[in-house]
């Protein structure tokens, strides 16, 4: 018997460059139940949790197959929510934690069961990315990961890493929006004072990877349809859903 997964999809409505975004229609659903349904799909778990403060994400989620927990709405972080939810006596006997990004949609199933066992290697964190065509990798919403030997995460920006100073062709690699931790890491991860270089980049996971936590990254080789962040990007998901329809 495989370790026993609880996925966790934290989802705020606080978004300033998509306001109200997991309750936002794709497809005539909110964002975050096709976040849901695509988890199921997965197989990874028959545990999927919606973590949110907000009644009106409680009220998108009613007919998905998910339980909701109220979470406090003092989180700054998806990590931070997901971690109230992890220590519930509920989910104690949990093995690994599995938070899946409430604005990603199209997440690849590889990505998840890549990140799970990155955790399994032995890997503080799992996470996954995918390849980037060189003529995004300068956009800031598009979050880069540098990666060394074994598949470690060696830095995480929106700047585009690493800086190409001989003009070979080389390789960029897409964060996605999935982590898996033991819950041991995860409280860790909690106690952890923020890192200057999360402030700076605002990027959550550069807070363990300063304080010496292991990042596993599941580079997967094909790229992988966006997360969900501005209007152009619901646009874009609508299109991709209605060809997929046609």
């Amino acid at each position: 018997m495989g370790p026993r997964v609880l996925v966790v999809v934290p989802a705020r409505l606080g978004a300033e460059r998509l306001p109200n975004k997991p309750i936002r229609l794709l497809a005539g659903r909110p964002l975050v139940a096709h976040v849901v349904a695509n988890a199921v799909a997965s197989g990874l778990t028959d545990q999927i949790v919606v973590a949110t403060d907000a009644p009106a994400v409680a009220d998108a989620v009613q007919s998905s197959p998910c339980t909701v927990v109220m979470t406090g709405a003092h989180h700054l972080t998806g990590t931070s929510r997901v971690a109230e939810v992890a220590a519930r006596v509920e989910y104690a006997g949990v093995d690994v934690v599995l938070n899946v990004q409430g604005d990603e949609p199209f997440l690849p199933h590889a990505a998840m069961s890549g990140a799970l066992a990155q955790v399994e290697a032995g890997y503080d964190v799992g996470t996954a990315a995918v390849p980037i065509a060189e003529d995004h990798v300068a956009a800031p919403g598009i979050v880069k990961v540098a990666v060394g030997e074994g598949n470690r995460a060696l830095y995480f920006s929106r700047s585009p890493i690493p800086y190409n100073r001989s003009g070979h062709a080389g390789r960029y690699w897409q964060h996605l929006g999935v982590y898996a931790y033991r819950p041991a890491a995860l409280a860790r991860w909690m106690s952890l004072p923020r890192s200057p270089l999360e402030e700076m980049e605002k990027l959550e996971q550069l807070t363990p990877l300063a304080h010496g936590m292991s990042i596993g990254v599941a580079l997967l080789s094909e790229p992988a349809l966006p997360g969900i962040d501005t209007e152009e990007d619901l646009k874009l998901a609508e299109a991709h859903l209605g060809a997929g329809r046609s």
